[in-house]
């Protein structure tokens, strides 16, 4: 038996490095911009991570190896994802209450300043020590400790907004418009979602709206050949609202499900911004009428209170339907999201927790507030 299994693990292995040599062959193999190539080189690695599974191997009584496989749950990736936060936030509400014992106005002066310098925003910030500090007398709280537990029920509430954090999708066909500077993962998360759907078994289709940025449209043409699903394209400097054009008859003739639209990232100029986005929203309700529609905007966490700054911009612009908040996992500053969630009123629908493809998550609220205070789901 062991022979056996030492075997299949060298086959196993060699499959592996033929796949990473096709791999790299594939990339040397396009004459393309730099970005594109370091892009392709993220995804395949990206999957790689995603395919691969660990195996614990246990060797029984009579000698035979047994192997279980392990797969890592969306609370487990959250939690380590939200790792960086949680120290930023958390850890240091914790050390404050174990250092305080007793609820006074210092106490609620020192988890002010956490929140404040962990991006959650003065205004925000405020909101939440008012309501604390007002629950606590209500509830006749005096023990610093008990602070938590109120802490994380303000949390849960703030970002819970009353509202639906499920992408708006059905019924079919639904059309979802990706806004948002360059260089905040607007294309990576295009291709996850399609992705996404298309495990569902529904039909996707991409528009590569973004015909400004230099290779955006080959970006999304690698995204879209990994990933299985056809790119409505122009070429570059097209009118954007013709590529969506194109993509919605294309859409309604392949009676695809769910239609996934890039735009042009520019915010140098509102008033071009305004009016690109102003004729795709035209040509959305006039053609695709009965979709389905979702706006989504995509905000870099680790920018921390800019990315507030383009959602105003945004939001003024156009309908925004929510937000997806990307590179969670490679920031402290995650407090953001009560941010977002407070001040623009806009829900988080989805969350970037890794580089893999099952790492883009639904934004569930109490899950967060959990994994941000390393608590079991």
């Amino acid at each position: 038996m062991l022979k056996k299994f030492l075997s299949k693990f060298k086959k196993e292995k060699e499959e592996k490095v033929n796949i990473q040599q096709e791999s790299t062959s594939i990339d040397k193999s396009k004459d393309i911009e730099g970005d594109i190539i370091k892009e392709k080189d993220h995804f395949d690695n990206s999957l790689l991570d995603n395919v691969q599974e660990e195996k614990k191997i246990e060797i029984k009584e009579d000698g035979e190896i047994e192997t279980t496989e392990e797969k890592i749950s969306f609370f487990a990736k959250l939690k380590k994802g939200l790792t960086k936060t949680r120290q930023g936030i958390a850890g240091k509400v914790d050390q404050v209450l174990r250092a305080y014992k007793k609820v006074d106005e210092e106490l609620f002066e020192e988890l002010e300043e956490i929140l404040i310098t962990s991006d959650v925003g003065v205004q925000t910030t405020m909101e939440i020590i008012d309501r604390l500090r007002n629950m606590a007398k209500e509830r006749k709280v005096t023990e610093a400790e008990d602070l938590k537990g109120l802490l994380k029920e303000i949390l849960t509430e703030i970002l819970d907004m009353e509202k639906s954090h499920d992408l708006n999708v059905e019924p079919s066909p639904a059309i979802i418009l990706m806004v948002g500077v360059n260089g905040v993962g607007k294309t990576t998360s295009i291709g996850k979602i399609a992705h996404k759907f298309k495990s569902q078994g529904k039909k996707v289709l991409l528009a590569a709206g973004d015909t400004f940025r230099a290779a955006a449209i080959d970006q999304l043409e690698i995204w879209g050949n990994r990933v299985g699903v056809d790119v409505i394209k122009h070429q570059e400097g097209a009118d954007t609202a013709a590529v969506i054009y194109d993509a919605i008859q294309s859409a309604k003739a392949r009676k695809i499900d769910v239609l996934i639209c890039d735009t042009a990232g520019r915010l140098h100029n509102k008033k071009n911004l305004m009016n690109e986005l102003g004729k795709v929203s035209k040509i959305v309700d006039r053609e695709f009428p009965n979709a389905s529609k979702e706006i989504l905007l995509v905000l870099d966490a680790t920018t921390g209170q800019n990315a507030i700054q383009q959602a105003k911009i945004f939001k003024e612009v156009t309908d925004i339907t929510g937000v997806v908040l990307t590179k969670l996992d490679g920031t402290a500053k995650g407090g953001v999201v009560l941010a977002i969630s407070s001040e623009l009123e806009i829900p988080v629908k989805l969350i970037g927790v890794g580089e893999g493809m099952e790492d883009l998550q639904k934004f569930v609220p109490q899950d967060f507030v959990n994994a941000l205070f390393g608590e079991e789901n």
